[in-house]
């Protein structure tokens, strides 16, 4: 089975700093021993121009079938034509989990983006290629083109024909996969990652043991893409064997990695604050007010652009966007309150300490975002008068929902990035056309800002799972449009510092409803209508 890599260069920085960034010489072939047979990495051509590196893994299918995994799976007796499929396959021949395990082991420091000698190109994004040329694809083309396309990738995957000599034959299930990226869109170790995670996916079928730590290796590889991938749940499935135990636990690691990302809160944070509230219900007296702060204080990302030096420090944008919202809230007048998208509960949390709120409702399509939000706002130790303030319900807003009906106030914090912009009418009817509370706010980040972010490469989302991010004018131009088409009236309002040239982290938009009758619907929130989801009351 065989790989190659390709990169281009320029005076500045020589395609030869391949040999650098993966510490293999372009001067020299090497070997290295696996446990299915032996590694090579040599390179076809290496000039300032143009540099190629090709792993090639030699497969001994004797060690394949002696360490359990022969072509069929497990060596075991029975009939001598089974027992011959164990050494006669394609094992040899086509890529396959097998090249994932020599890249991870012969690539392991590019991988992680890590080079002693060129520390400060391991990281910058570099023009690649890559070609297999023999790759199982069960799935097919279309299947190749939907796993690597949302990562940046150009995908040419030509089916190998069964026989050249007999076309009526048809395809086989192989593909030559042929992958390009400009520069200023990956880094070798991105493009290794993916390559990591996808081989054996596409393939389906891993030729050695999967067990607990595969989870692990699997969220590594996949950081900062897997959780917006939209074939999220395919690949996790695909790559841990289909163990429906394993791929559990990945999804709801992934998760987390989503409501972490959506709140900018630290993953760790999250899952810790879900297992205080456990210790808690078993007896742990720490004062709730007091762990809640901490969750919101430990938000990731920091607004520093108006820090100066010796001042206090900046406040993480999260908090900022909440006060806003609060601020903007208390000034309407609401007493009953959406939180559409609520993730994990912190606006909610918020709203319920303040009594001027009678009713607040989080809404979220996703169960283990509420089932947090229901441990973080203790639902099940709550007093009888506070329970009656609030309620959970799962629920898409791509679909009207009469539950929704008869609220003072809507929040969509950070929530229409997530919506494919053809979704987005089916939004906007939800909410505005038929839930119509009298004042909805609209918060989303602002992608002139971005630029700002050090850490953000040029030309991305600031997450793997944003849709599109708005300008400041094309998010006036929809906040219009919305105003104009549901008989509201808007307004625009700054979050986190506004920068003179490219304006806040975070733009907000606040709908007033120009009709002054209530609309229809009891908006007791109780879920005895014909919503769309369910209630969660508890986890």
């Amino acid at each position: 089975m065989f790989l190659t890599l390709t990169t281009t260069g320029s005076p500045e920085h020589p395609a030869t700093d391949l040999g650098f960034l993966l510490h293999k010489h372009p001067g020299k072939a090497q070997a290295f021993s696996t446990s299915y047979g032996q590694a090579h990495v040599f390179y076809p051509e290496a000039t300032e121009e143009r540099c190629t590196a090709a792993l090639l893994l030699e497969v001994d299918p004797v060690a394949l079938v002696r360490r359990g995994k022969g072509g069929g799976g497990k060596g075991r007796g029975g009939a001598p034509d089974a027992a011959l499929a164990q050494y006669v396959n394609d094992r040899p021949y086509a890529a396959s989990s097998l090249l994932a395990v020599a890249l991870g082991a012969v690539f392991s420091s590019a991988l992680r983006d890590l080079c002693k000698a060129l520390p400060e190109r391991a990281g910058q994004p570099l023009p690649l290629r890559v070609e297999v040329p023999v790759l199982p694809a069960r799935g097919g083309p279309d299947l190749v083109r939907a796993l690597f396309e949302p990562l940046g990738w150009t995908v040419a995957a030509d089916p190998v024909p069964l026989d050249e000599r007999f076309p009526d034959w048809g395809d086989s299930r192989y593909v030559r996969l042929v992958l390009e990226v400009p520069d200023g869109v990956l880094t070798l170790g991105a493009a290794l990652r993916h390559l990591y995670v996808l081989l054996p996916v596409l393939d389906d079928a891993k030729h050695y043991w999967v067990s607990a730590d595969e989870v692990d290796k699997l969220l590594r590889a996949g950081a900062g893409w897997l959780a917006g991938h939209p074939e999220q749940r395919l690949i996790t499935s695909r790559y841990l064997a289909r163990r429906w135990s394993l791929t559990r636990t990945a999804m709801e690691r992934l998760e987390l990695v989503r409501l972490a990302d959506a709140d900018d809160t630290d993953v760790d944070e999250i899952d810790n604050a879900v297992t205080d509230d456990d210790a808690a219900t078993m007896g742990d007296a720490t004062d709730a007010a007091t762990a809640n702060d901490a969750t919101d204080a430990a938000v990731a990302e920091s607004v520093t652009a108006d820090a100066a030096p010796g001042a206090e420090p900046s406040v993480p944008l999260a908090v900022r966007r909440r006060e806003a919202i609060l601020a903007v809230l208390g000034a309407s007048g609401a007493t009953r309150v959406l939180d559409l998208g609520c993730g994990q509960g912190q606006l909610v949390q918020a709203l319920l300490k303040d009594t001027r709120y009678t009713r607040v409702v989080g809404v979220d399509v996703s169960v283990r975002a509420l089932t947090d939000a229901a441990r973080r706002l203790k639902l099940e130790r709550m007093g009888e008068r506070q329970a009656e303030r609030v309620a959970l319900f799962q629920g898409s807003l791509a679909y009207t929902d009469k539950r929704l009906k008869g609220y003072d106030a809507a929040v969509l914090s950070e929530v229409v990035e997530h919506v494919d912009p053809d979704r987005l009418s089916a939004l906007e009817h939800a909410v505005f056309g038929s839930a119509r509370p009298r004042t909805v706010l609209v918060t989303t980040p602002n992608a002139e800002y971005n630029v700002r972010w050090e850490s953000l490469p040029a030309g991305h989302v600031r997450h793997s799972d944003h849709r599109f991010e708005w300008t400041r004018e094309e998010f006036r131009a929809w906040a219009d449009g919305v105003a104009r088409g549901h008989a509201y009236t808007v307004e625009f309002a700054p979050v986190g510092p506004d920068d003179p040239e490219v304006g806040p982290p975070t733009q907000m938009a606040v709908f007033t409803r120009t009709d002054s009758g209530m609309s229809d619907g009891t908006g007791n929130g109780t879920g005895n209508s014909t919503g769309n989801g369910k209630e969660v009351r508890a986890a």
